[in-house]
């Protein structure tokens, strides 16, 4: 397949046929030479190549920066289809629904946490639930977890486990409109019951990092950073089981649609239906359950995790400036209004291990941030750095207001964890000072810094391109795996 470079950090695949298949739309690759190399290793350009074939896209099918193969779409891929027509693809979202990221910031610094990290991590990990299959510190009945899934973090304020400015730093204010809890199966609220407020095991974490580079002051200052070596948290998890169960059963209705409908894809894992159906529209209520969950879910670990800080440094959340800088969301799809060819349009944006970046000025983004852009969250691995940029205006021409949301995989888990031993993986961190509480071994090995690209590299590909601006450059010094 030929790779064209066009502009600096910008490759294409040009519109050709797949087989009997016409790509629609030219598949743009956002990389630089060292991430081209790496993404040429996997599947990833076939499966963006694929998704330039689905009925009613616009503009693009893009893969950022950390892209790599997943299921249907690559991860770091953006895709938007006509909003009435076009087709909608669960493969696009995939099964961690909401998946995401969030920001606290604290006025402590280094050396007073660097002091007690041990047992504050051990603190943490005892009040917070984690690891493949763990469950959540609360139950609730069916119909109050049908009351969560649809109302979302509005639910959590309700009971406690949030504060208003909680809801207003958050995607979506925390909430995605059209979950309709009677078209979830028993099956995925029976798996999700026990969960909500649990960490989930692979890639997720609790981290706790310190500022290691401000490269925007004026902008850092306007989210409550500072100074160098000040200690943020932050905390990646999605909607573990209840988001899984809910793609398994979409994907098997969709399928099932797609015969009756006689609509043909080059991949099956691209299984899609057009954006009228009935298939469509109980996928996007279904999906918005499953938003709503992760969103929960993230929350009620942050209460958690602040009731730790609380009673170990003795003083409220005011006291310690414990406050949600932003929350955002990866794997999902949204309704947004973009232009194309000169032309606003609603579109069907998916987003799988992408970050919505909106710029300054936009509606979705809080009064009080309107002025810089959307914050944007990008974490790197538990051996390198995170970054916290702001969304830039070519965002909505180049990407559909998206960019990259992690360093993005290499290796599979089962290559890393032969290529890596936990054992040596955690000595290497703890030469670098950072401390790391784990549910397994196993994960430890799976999630080896050297399984990931260079979150540096990128980063920078999106902050050049004018995707993002880099705000501010975070490092950990004690994780918490799941």
């Amino acid at each position: 397949m030929e790779v064209k470079k066009i502009e600096e950090n910008i490759f294409e695949i040009a519109p050709h046929k797949i087989g009997k298949f016409q790509m629609r739309v030219p598949a743009r690759v956002y990389a630089n030479s060292y991430i081209m190399n790496k993404i040429k290793e996997d599947r990833t350009l076939d499966q963006i190549a694929n998704v330039a074939t689905l009925r009613g896209i616009k503009k693009y099918a893009i893969a950022l920066s950390d892209a790599h193969q997943g299921y249907g779409f690559c991860i770091g891929g953006v895709a938007g289809t006509k909003a009435d027509t076009g087709m909608i693809s669960p493969g696009g979202v995939g099964y961690d629904i909401n998946c995401g990221v969030r920001l606290l910031r604290t006025n402590l610094y280094e050396k007073e946490v660097r002091e007690v990290l041990p047992e504050l991590l051990d603190a943490i990990y005892r009040n917070i639930p984690s690891g493949l299959g763990s469950s959540g510190k609360i139950d609730v009945s069916y119909q109050e977890l049908d009351n969560l899934v649809e109302n979302g973090l509005n639910w959590t304020l309700d009971k406690g486990y949030a504060i208003a400015e909680d809801l207003k730093h958050c995607e979506e204010n925390g909430c995605l409109k059209g979950g309709d809890s009677s078209l979830v199966s028993r099956k995925a609220k029976e798996r999700g019951n026990g969960q909500v407020g649990s960490l989930g095991s692979g890639n997720h974490f609790i981290e706790i990092q310190k500022v290691d580079r401000i490269y925007n002051k004026d902008v850092a200052k306007k989210v409550g950073i500072h100074d160098e070596q000040q200690v943020t948290v932050m905390i990646h998890t999605g909607s573990r089981a209840f988001g899984h169960q809910v793609c398994t059963d979409s994907l098997r209705m969709v399928e099932k649609a797609m015969k009756e409908y006689n609509i043909q894809v080059p991949d099956r894992e691209l299984a899609c239906v057009p954006a009228n159906t009935k298939e469509a529209q109980n996928y996007l209520s279904q999906m918005a359950c499953a938003a709503n969950f992760g969103f929960c879910n993230r929350q009620l670990i942050t209460h958690w995790l602040r009731e730790s800080f609380e009673n170990f440094f003795k003083k409220d959340i005011d006291e310690l400036d414990l406050h949600l800088i932003y929350g955002v969301c990866h794997n999902i799809l949204k309704i947004e209004e973009h232009q194309v060819d000169g032309k606003k349009m609603k579109l069907n944006v998916h987003r799988k291990g992408a970050t919505r970046a909106f710029p300054p000025g936009h509606p979705e983004i809080p009064d009080d941030y309107k002025s810089i852009g959307q914050p944007v969250l990008i974490p790197g691995t538990m051996g390198s750095a995170s970054y916290l940029c702001v969304g830039k205006e070519k965002a909505m021409d180049l990407s559909f207001g998206s960019t990259a949301h992690g360093a993005g995989r290499l290796m599979s888990r089962k290559s890393a964890d032969r290529k890596y031993p936990a054992r040596v993986v955690q000595t290497d961190l703890a030469n670098k000072g950072i401390l790391l509480k784990a549910a397994s071994m196993r994960v430890i090995a799976e999630e080896a810094p050297g399984a990931y690209k260079d979150v540096d590299q990128v980063v920078q590909v999106s902050h050049d391109l004018g995707i993002v601006e880099k705000v501010v450059r975070f490092t950990p010094i004690g994780v918490v795996k799941g």
